[in-house]
């Protein structure tokens, strides 16, 4: 009977935020009971920082989680549903508040970045979090990030911090599949187990990690392979990193060198580049390269059949890109296997979309081709 009731408490916790949203008339601070050890704030700097640790608990570690919106902050009007619901919904209070049982694990702060779906996250905003994020890490005050974030591009952004992060601290990027007003939400349990891995002295040094289905895995090698199942994020060839059994267990590391080992440093940086992907399919033309190029492209991805394989009116187009000052890279649409080495860059083992990620970093770099290749050989 014990169980039940603090399953109950925990089950209302979590959907009260939402009742407003849904027509309900009852707000969360009249019906959820606040906790004093978790603390939420707007952290806008170091000093705030400070500020919100005073009368934490000395012996937990602190962990700060930014927000930026996605399904774990989404609300539905109905329970029994799980893809009709608006994602960003709801703020980062109101999700701290909703898994209390964190108190015990961390000092928890919480900021809100932005609060939308990942589709539309820009440049822009991925500046944004990365400098915040380095900012925070400089900070003895706080020991890790947990970054709430949509799913849809969650594996981009994470891929941008694992290259772009200058601390061996822990960053752990978590998302949701279902909503938080849908009947067995994993959002709750996704959240408390990302700010677990946060909290781990094992997870220094690891680089950015994603978080769900309990399962702990490299920002590197993880895609999201699944449009609407729980267990989605997958990490099919090179594995995870590591499980969350109560416990974090690790069981593999990253060779591939990220955060404090690449050459990329945003701290200056105002404008990121653009890089555009094309996808490759039969009977296509050589408009949507020109289209690239005339849109101002620096760098243009190919998501090639197979090996990266492009058509012979793909490649006259390609060439004609690279004529005109633009980086092509060779990727694949397969989902999994290296792309070898022939007459453009290379995405080695990248996806189509973190490939577009790392050309936009190298361009911030460097124009060379044989230097531009390294990164990916190397990242």
């Amino acid at each position: 009977m014990k169980i039940n009731k603090k399953f109950g408490n925990k089950l209302l916790a979590f959907v009260l935020p939402f009742m407003l949203l849904v027509g309900c008339g009852t707000t969360a601070e009249e019906k959820v009971q606040e906790d004093s050890s978790v603390k939420v704030s707007s952290s806008e700097s170091n000093e705030e920082v400070n500020d919100t640790k005073a009368g934490a608990n000395n012996k937990l570690p602190n962990v700060q989680i930014l927000a930026t919106g996605g399904t774990i902050a989404g609300g539905g009007e109905s329970n029994t549903s799980t893809t009709d619901y608006k994602a960003g919904e709801v703020g980062v209070d109101e999700l701290i508040k909703a898994v209390p049982e964190m108190k015990e694990i961390a000092n928890v702060d919480g900021e809100q970045v932005v609060n939308i779906g990942s589709a539309d996250v820009t440049n822009e905003i991925l500046l944004k979090l990365g400098k915040r994020v380095n900012e925070l890490l400089a900070s003895d005050n706080v020991d890790g990030i947990v970054i709430t974030h949509g799913t849809d591009t969650l594996e981009e952004t994470a891929y941008f911090l694992n290259l772009v992060v200058k601390s061996d601290k822990p960053v752990v990027v978590v998302g949701a599949m279902r909503p938080a007003t849908a009947i067995s939400a994993d959002g709750p349990l996704n959240l408390y187990n990302a700010v677990k891995v946060a909290s781990s002295k094992e997870a220094r040094g690891k680089g950015t990690m994603v978080v769900l289905n309990d399962r702990i895995a490299s920002a590197r090698y993880v895609t999201k392979t699944n449009t609407t199942a729980p267990d989605t994020f997958k990490a099919e060839e090179m594995g995870y990193l590591g499980t969350i059994a109560d416990d974090v267990y690790f069981n593999n590391t990253v060779t591939r060198k990220h955060t404090t080992e690449t050459d990329f440093d945003i701290l200056t940086i105002e404008k990121l580049p653009q890089v555009d992907i094309l996808y490759g399919h039969q009977n296509e033309g050589t408009y949507l390269f020109k289209a690239a190029v005339d849109a101002g492209s620096k760098g243009i991805v190919y998501a090639g059949s197979g090996n990266g394989s492009m058509s012979e009116v793909a490649d006259e187009a390609a060439k004609e890109a690279e004529g005109a000052g633009v980086e092509v890279v060779r990727s694949s649409r397969t989902g999994n296997g290296v792309v070898t080495p022939k007459d453009y860059i290379s995405a080695n083992s990248l996806n189509p979309q973190k490939a577009r990620i790392l050309l936009m970093l190298s361009l911030t770099k460097t124009e060379n081709k044989e230097k531009i290749q390294k990164y990916f050989d190397e990242y």
